[in-house]
This record gives C-alpha cells, sequence and structure tokens, in this order.
C-alpha cells in the first residue's frame, strides 16, 4: 500500500526549497514549503505533517526555537524534524538534538542521501505509531477483559451467597424473607456511615444474606427449639458465627470477606459484652456494627419460635434504650433519621 506522507520544508532561502522539493518529489510525498519560522508554525496550526525538514539560520525566528515549540505542540512530539542546514559545527549539531531534533543533515546534500534520510525516519515514525496504536488497542482490550472477569467473578460470588441462602431457607422457615428485608436495610444504614461509601453500602448489600449462615451446622432441636434456651443450648447457638468464619475466613474476594466480617461480629456488642470476641466500639468492623442494629430490629418485629413479633414502636424504644450500650450510638441516630424507610421494609 502506497503511503502519502506529508512534507514540510522550512528554509528562508526559495532556491533551497526549490533543489529540497525536486528531490523529494520522486516520491510522491505531500510537499508544503514556509518561507520562515513564523510561517512554518503558522502551518502547523492548521496541518498535520509528517516530517519536518527545518532550516537553521532564518531571520526572526531561528530553527532552534522553531523546534523547540515544535515540541511543546501534542501533535507534534513526535513528528521527525530534520535539521537542513550549513551549520557543521559541532556545538550547533549538538544543540539540535538536544532540542528534540531527529537527524541532521548538512549542506550541500546529496539527492541519495536526502531521501534515504527522510524516508528512513518517516518508517521509523510510522512504526512507532503503529506500535502506540497497537499498545493503546491492546491497553483498552486489557480493561475490558479484566473488568469482564472482574465482573463474572464477582457475579459467581452473588451466586454463591444466593444459593448458600437458599440452603438457609430449609433450615428455618422465617430465614428466607428476613434476609431479604435486612440486606436492603443494612444497605440503606451502611450507605449513611460516615465511614462506608456508596461501594460499601452495596458490598454490605450482597455480604448481608449471609449473616447467618453458620446456623446450618447448629442442631436442629437447638435451632428450631420454643422458648428461652438453656446455657448449654446458647452455648452452642453463639458457635453459628465462628463456624461461619472457619467456611468464609479464606477467601480473597471482596463480598465473601464482607460475608465474613458480618457473620462473625454482628453479635459484637458496642460496649463489648457481646459475642464471639466481646470486640468493643471501633474494634467492631462498621460492617458488624450496621449488621447488629439491622439484624435485631428485624428479629424484635418477627414472630419467632421462641417469641411472638414485637411491635414497631416497641421495637423503636428498645433501639434506642440500648444506643451505646448494644448499638453504636451514631448509628442508631442514623437509624432514626430515616425510620420511615425501615418501619416500611419491616411491614412487608
Amino acid at each position: 500500500m502506497e503511503l502519502n506522507y506529508n512534507v514540510l520544508i522550512v528554509d528562508d532561502v526559495v532556491d533551497n526549497i526549490q533543489i529540497a522539493m525536486n528531490i523529494l518529489r520522486e516520491e510522491n510525498y505531500n510537499l508544503t514549503f514556509a518561507l520562515s519560522g513564523e510561517e512554518a508554525l503558522s502551518l502547523v496550526d492548521t496541518n498535520q505533517f509528517d516530517i519536518i525538514l527545518l532550516d537553521i539560520m532564518m531571520p526572526d525566528i531561528d530553527g532552534f526555537t522553531v523546534c523547540e515549540r515544535l515540541r511543546k505542540i501534542p501533535n507534534y512530539a513526535d513528528v521527525p524534524i530534520v535539521f537542513l542546514t550549513a551549520k557543521i559545527d559541532i556545538d550547533s549539531i549538538s544543540r539540535a538534538f538536544e532540542i528534540g531534533g531527529t537527524d541532521y543533515v548538512t549542506k550541500p546534500f546529496h539527492a541519495v542521501e536526502l531521501l534515504a534520510r527522510v524516508k528512513s525516519q518517516l518508517e521509523l515514525y510510522r512504526s512507532r505509531v503503529i506500535l502506540q496504536e497497537n499498545n493503546l488497542s491492546l491497553e483498552i482490550k486489557m480493561k475490558y477483559e479484566r473488568k469482564r472477569l472482574l465482573n463474572e467473578v464477582e457475579e459467581g460470588q452473588k451466586e454463591l451467597i444466593y444459593t448458600l441462602t437458599e440452603l438457609m431457607e430449609t433450615c428455618s422457615s422465617e430465614t428466607g424473607e428476613h434476609v431479604k428485608r435486612v440486606a436492603k436495610m443494612a444497605y440503606i444504614l451502611a450507605k449513611h456511615h460516615p465511614l462506608l461509601t456508596e461501594g460499601d453500602a452495596v458490598t454490605v448489600f450482597h455480604a448481608a444474606p449471609m449473616h447467618d449462615i453458620g446456623k446450618a451446622t447448629i442442631p436442629h432441636h437447638i435451632l428450631h427449639k420454643e422458648g428461652r434456651l438453656t446455657d448449654k443450648e446458647f452455648t452452642v447457638m453463639k458457635t453459628h458465627t465462628t463456624a461461619a468464619h472457619k467456611f468464609l475466613k479464606n477467601s480473597k474476594r471482596k463480598i465473601i470477606q464482607a460475608a465474613d466480617i458480618i457473620a462473625m461480629q454482628h453479635h459484637e456488642k458496642w460496649d463489648g459484652t457481646g459475642y464471639p470476641e466481646g470486640l468493643k466500639g471501633d474494634a467492631i468492623h462498621p460492617y458488624g456494627r450496621v449488621m447488629a442494629v439491622i439484624d435485631v430490629f428485624d428479629a424484635l418485629t418477627h414472630k419467632r419460635c421462641y417469641k411472638e413479633a414485637w411491635s414497631i414502636e416497641e421495637a423503636i424504644i428498645y433501639m434506642k434504650e440500648h444506643s451505646g450500650t448494644r448499638f453504636e450510638p451514631q448509628l442508631i441516630d442514623i437509624f432514626m433519621e430515616h425510620i420511615d424507610e425501615f418501619t416500611e421494609i419491616v411491614s412487608h
């Protein structure tokens, strides 16, 4: 495929321009010329050249200055600039390359030499452009593939959670609707917590259904016992937190890690009297603090095998009374600010 390169020749001597153009016409280049540095800079504003042949000794603005200005223009940061000049001193040659020149041809030059130098620079430039485009294309593809894989992993986590939640429904008749309600409420409470982001709230929403997954290890006669548990039975019941942790702790996935925290810590209390580790205050992860509030509120307002449902008003009083002891005070303040939203969810 024939490539039509755009070539700009900059020289204040018309004869020099004519000589260069006569030589370069052999390659069918698109040739443009400028008789001054100012004219050259004006032309690059409205044209994209693939190579610039630049004289050094010109009135007003010399070639060095033109080169420096060109290199500050984004579209010309990498375009080949070949100095075409009668200056043969080492200082001029050194400066030409220091300010961004890519080649240096001294006058008088031979036609074969000029053609070879220009062709070589154009081929190198084209190769760099193609490489940059391919790298950019590859980078875009890699970003897309990475995002696709991450989405698949996240969807896999969600699918696992939903499957395990269905398993819990077979263990407890109230679990299915309970986990749906707590997920919605946990999201609302988490998104208003000052330490959590919207992304954290979404993670909590997906992880919340796993908070009682450890109950799958609790004997049926304890899990479904009507009435108060004995101390021995309650000791067994409390192991559902650590059982879940053993199952979830080794995951490197964000949602499963959040589920591990929630399952392990949702029975911890702000004053340190909870279980399984007796964590206190800020030692409890924000996910655990959020779940503690939501799990209790939903449990209070719904019938269980061991108790009747409380009225919403009674449950609200309980939540307020246990602010600072069982629950983080700031979370209870947030809970009360949005009580209408929580009330609507537990009412359905």
